[in-house]
This record gives structure tokens, C-alpha cells and sequence, in this order.
């Protein structure tokens, strides 16, 4: 069967489905994904094929051109005018994405409101496949909420509500789609509609160690485990993060992702000073923000270039080192805590290494991740981003990392938590479902 999936987003929206997408070409599809450029080199290393998507989330502008920079503390107004800048940048260059002879299309949940009408268009089936869960439901709020229980009635309220918004976010480019495929006028909210109606399955890419299935779904919403980004069986470590490991104590990693993009000089400075009063060893991941132990100057409207080029760390002191991008599959587990956004991904990834996490969540789904970890006993109580700029932020953070790396309860829960995840096969649920839907 020839497969289509879309993924739009940052490393985290996208490295996840070079997983699934490697999982069903074993199983004999030919898999293609369509993504940013800058994931290409990622998306080729797994053995599929590419096409390009325009837009980047990083590099996106809204209508009026104003530059944005990456999500900050209280930027829920900027995160959602850059949403729409890169919805609108999106909706045209998914139909040139997508090759006529496409049998099946898996979509993300960014690019699901616009691969509907593609699957409509073509006559082909498509599947959803969200890393977070956005159907509304009273055992929780939205995951863009905050993190915080609104009560059962308020819960599904305001999860219906929050539907709303995506579909007005996505309103402008859908109806130039449809209006470009030739599909008569129809709302992204009655196309949505209409796939819930008809009980299309959703597979949710997250595990139920830290969202359990809510009991109101609907049938066919289905929580089946993460899907790990994929790497190369024999893939190591570069050797300056092995003899770094080697030379001392498991350090602590801490890194913002795609998160705090212009704030590195004060994060790196905050986090340095930190590790040192924990008095432990640290792994600083660039990131976005460029973290870095050296005084710099990074450009935030530079496309990100971290998987293609910082693959080699440098030793920037006896007891700290900066990396580019690895996967967190193998650096993880040679951690003794990580510091982080608390992306699904990320907070995923700590949880599968068995390690505690400090969540410093910064906007969106983030602080829902963070109360997840800190639920199930795997990680410390989460500091909020705009915390990090109070005066008392480095004792704040120092702290929390010294009960991370020394608290023998929070590395059991982690221990079992990732006992747990072992058991669970997200991308076989996958290419079980798929080989349903090709018979």
C-alpha cells in the first residue's frame, strides 16, 4: 500500500512518525513523509521518502510580517498568531505534497484539519494519529489549558470550545483548499464532524502510564503507546558525549527543544550556575535557544539547522558540555535527572529512560505533560517557564535538581513507569490498524 503521512511542526511534531513510517515499510508498505526540509536528512536516514511541506513553525509570519519569536512566558496570544501565519503558509503545499497514486494518508494532528480534504478529494481513507489528545472529554481539560481540572462539566465544555478554535485557526486555508481541489464549500468544523460520525478510528501516540483512555470517548479513539522516533540499530553516542559520560557521574541534562528560540545567553548563564550549586555534572542540549556554556549571538529568525550541523559536541568545561541534537534514546538513560519543556516527546522520553525529570513547561500542551510526570511520582513539582526569570529562579532550579538526582522515590516511580512503557507497541498498533483498513 502506498502511504502518505504528513507532520508538520517542530523536531517533536515530526520525529515521532520516521517511527511509524519505518515500522509499516517492514511490514511491506512504501511510505513517504511529507514534512519540513529541515527534517529531510531525518526522514531519508529511516529509509522513506520525502516531500517537502513550506511551511516551517520557525520562520513563520503572521499576515502583517511582524516577526514572532518562539512561544515565551504568557504568549499564548503570539503562539496562536504564529499558528496561523504557518496554517496559512501549510494549506497549499500539503496538496502539492501529496502524490496522485497516495492509497492511504496518516495524518498529525497539525495537519489533520487540512489532510480531511485532501482524503475526500483523492476518494481515499485517511487516519489520525495525534500525539496529545484533543477529543473533549470530563477526566481533564484541554492539554492547552494549563494543565488544571475545570471539573467534569467544564472539562468537556471547554474541550469542545477548544475544537472551535482549531477549527476557526484552520477556517482560511481549508475553504482555499477545498476551493483548489474542487470540493464544494464546506466548514472545517462540518468536515470534522462528519469523520466523527462516521467513527473513523483515532490512534492517540501517547501511552496510558500517563493518560489513561477516558471512559466517555467514543468507540474508536484509541490510546496505543508512544512512537519513538526511529534510529539506527547500531547508532552511538559521538564519542566527545561517551569520554564526557566516562570522565564522571551521570550529569543532568537540561534543554528547551523548540522552546525560548533568542533567550539562550540567559537560560545557558541560568542553568550553568544552577548545575554548579546542585553541584553536579551537566549536559546542555542547544536547542532552539542555543544554548551554550560561551557568550553568542544567534539570530532567532535563523531556520533551525540542529540535526544537520552541531553533531559533533565540544567540550566547553571540565564538568559541563554542550550537544546538538541526539536521540534521547541513547543519552537519556546515561542521565541521573533531564531538565526540560516537558514536550510530549521529551516527557515521554524521560519517562521510557527511567529517569526523573524537572519540568520547566513553557506554553501549549506543555504544562499538561508536566503535571502528567509529576502525577505518577517521575518528576519534581514543574516550575513554570516565567518562573526562570525571577531573582530566586537559580536557587529555584538548583533545588529541584538536587531532589531529582538524590530522592530514591522519584527514581523508583520513573524505574516503574518505564517498565511499563517496554510493554507497550504504538507503531505495531499502527501497522495492525493500517493492514485493517488495506484489506
Amino acid at each position: 500500500m502506498k502511504i502518505l503521512i504528513t507532520a508538520a511542526g517542530s523536531y517533536g511534531d515530526v520525529a515521532p512518525y520516521t517511527g511509524v513510517g519505518a515500522r509499516l515499510q517492514e511490514a511491506g508498505h512504501e511510505v513517504v513523509l511529507a514534512t519540513h526540509d529541515t527534517y529531510a536528512p531525518l526522514v531519508r536516514a529511516a529509509g522513506l521518502g520525502f516531500r517537502r511541506l513550506p511551511a516551517d513553525p520557525r520562520t513563520a509570519r503572521p499576515a502583517d510580517g511582524a516577526p514572532e519569536k518562539s512561544p515565551s512566558p504568557g504568549g499564548n496570544r503570539a503562539l496562536m498568531r504564529q499558528a496561523a501565519a504557518f496554517i496559512h503558509q501549510l494549506g497549499g503545499g500539503l496538496a502539492e505534497a501529496t502524490p496522485q497514486d497516495t492509497e492511504l494518508l496518516l495524518l498529525s494532528a497539525t495537519t489533520a484539519p487540512l489532510g480531511r480534504h485532501l482524503a475526500e478529494a483523492m476518494d481515499i481513507p485517511c487516519l489520525d494519529l495525534p500525539l496529545v489528545p484533543n477529543a473533549p472529554t470530563r477526566d481533564f481539560a484541554p492539554v492547552t489549558s494549563g494543565g488544571r481540572s475545570l471539573g467534569r462539566w467544564g472539562n468537556r465544555t471547554t474541550g469542545r470550545l477548544a475544537l472551535r478554535v482549531v477549527d476557526r485557526l484552520y477556517a482560511g486555508a481549508a475553504r482555499d483548499l477545498r476551493a483548489r481541489l474542487g470540493l464544494p464549500p464546506a466548514s472545517p468544523r462540518t468536515v470534522r464532524r462528519r469523520a466523527e460520525a462516521a467513527d473513523r478510528p483515532v490512534l492517540h501516540g501517547f501511552s496510558e502510564v500517563l493518560v489513561p483512555r477516558p471512559a466517555d470517548w467514543r468507540p474508536g479513539l484509541d490510546i496505543v503507546g508512544n512512537w519513538w522516533p526511529w534510529h539506527a540499530p547500531d547508532a552511538q553516542l559521538p564519542a566527545q558525549v561517551e569520554d564526557f559520560l566516562s570522565a564522571g557521574p551521570p550529569p543532568v541534562f537540561i534543554g528547551f527543544g523548540s522552546m525560548a528560540s533568542g533567550e539562550g545567553e540567559r537560560l545557558s548563564d541560568l542553568a550553568v550556575r544552577a548545575l554548579r550549586r546542585a553541584k553536579v555534572r551537566g549536559i546542555l542540549q542547544s536547542g532552539w535557544a542555543n544554548l551554550s556554556t560561551q557568550p553568542h549571538t544567534q539570530n532567532p529568525d535563523s531556520p533551525d539547522d540542529s540535526y544537520n550541523s552541531p553533531t559533533s559536541p565540544t567540550f566547553n568545561d571540565s564538568d559541563i558540555l554542550t550537544i546538538g541534537e541526539v536521540p534521547h534514546a541513547l543519552l537519556y538513560p546515561r542521565m541521573s535527572a533531564v531538565v526540560h519543556h516537558c514536550g510530549a516527546g521529551t516527557a515521554a522520553a524521560g519517562l521510557r529512560a527511567g529517569v526523573p525529570t524537572v519540568p520547566l513547561p513553557v506554553t501549549a500542551d506543555q504544562p499538561f505533560w508536566a503535571a502528567r510526570l509529576a502525577s505518577v511520582g517521575a518528576a519534581t513539582t514543574p516550575i513554570p517557564f516565567k518562573a526562570l526569570a525571577s531573582e530566586d529562579a537559580m536557587p529555584l532550579l538548583a533545588e529541584a535538581i538536587i531532589r531529582a538526582t538524590i530522592e530514591p522515590a522519584l527514581r523508583r516511580r520513573a524505574a516503574d513507569a518505564a517498565h511499563r512503557l517496554a510493554s507497550e507497541d504504538g507503531s505495531g498498533a499502527v501497522a495492525r490498524t493500517v493492514d485493517r483498513l488495506s484489506a
